[in-house]
């Protein structure tokens, strides 16, 4: 879902890449909740994280505590933020209540992304 709003809200000004610890797949949920956004992410592939590409970039978003916890080190050169989100993969109930978690992260994730715009100069 980061990776696209990130794309949709910052831009060709960015080279914006999304990968995790591990690699699980394309969660449907997400693409269904970013799709109600005007947002297809259904080509994307969960990818793992690279150390060359992690230490060629200038900014590391980690989103939840185990991504921060378990994310490669990086130089100094890297700027980091940790948006302690909870994994909507991880959510129990009915599918209306799991949903709304997905909505919920969702949100959140697209709220910050815009921030980040505007405090890099960028219009969102």
């Amino acid at each position: 879902m980061s990776e696209g709003f990130a794309k949709k809200i910052l831009g060709d000004q960015w080279r914006v890449a999304s990968a995790g610890i591990e690699s699980h797949g394309l969660n449907a949920k997400a693409v269904k909740v970013m799709a109600e956004k005007g947002i297809d992410i259904s080509k994307n592939k969960s990818k793992l994280i690279d150390s060359n590409y992690l230490n060629s970039s200038d900014l590391v978003v980690t989103l939840c505590g185990d991504a921060r916890d378990r994310c490669p080190v990086t130089p100094a050169t890297v700027k980091k933020l940790h948006w302690p989100l909870p994994d909507p993969a991880q959510a129990h109930g009915t599918e209306a209540e799991v949903l709304q978690v997905f909505r919920d992260v969702r949100d959140e994730i697209e709220q910050r992304i815009k921030k980040l715009a505007l405090n890099s100069g960028l219009e969102p």
